[in-house]
């Protein structure tokens, strides 16, 4: 799972993370199959997340979101889950490029600096805090 952050501020009106997932493995992967997990805590304000993706190399309409509220937990009570509407990823291929955004559904600010996935690289690396799933089992990162 690698990550990128397309919006340097910690306090925006809007989250902006950038998410590729890479297959390490020697076997073709079911994207239907795969869910990823970007931890946050929504900060008071509204509770109602919307969700945007912005621009993927694999198209937009391939991937899917849902905010899910969790048990508060450090650095997160919510996550925003990306998964993908079929298609295969080979052995050391990656889906490119998704720039995806979320905001509360009032516009008041995250504070981004405290949530589990934040980080404020500006170019794609491997992120341990970025989890995926694939058929519903952990296989990258740690959960808060």
């Amino acid at each position: 799972m690698q990550y990128r952050n397309y919006d340097q501020g910690r306090s925006p009106n809007d989250a902006k993370p950038g998410l590729q997932v890479v297959n390490t493995g020697t076997s073709p992967v079911q994207l239907a199959g795969v869910k990823v997990r970007y931890w946050f805590t929504r900060d008071g304000g509204s509770s109602t997340v919307n969700t945007w993706c912005d621009w993927a190399a694999i198209g937009c309409g391939n991937v899917t979101q849902r905010v899910v509220p969790v048990s508060a937990r450090p650095g997160a009570d919510t996550y925003l889950e990306v998964g993908f509407t079929g298609g295969t990823l080979a052995p050391g291929a990656a889906t490119g490029d998704i720039q995806l955004r979320f905001a509360k559904a009032d516009w008041s600010p995250f504070n981004e600096a405290d949530d589990h996935s934040y980080g404020t690289q500006t170019a794609y690396a491997d992120s341990s805090r970025v989890t995926a799933y694939v058929g519903g089992t952990l296989v990258w990162g740690s959960p808060p």
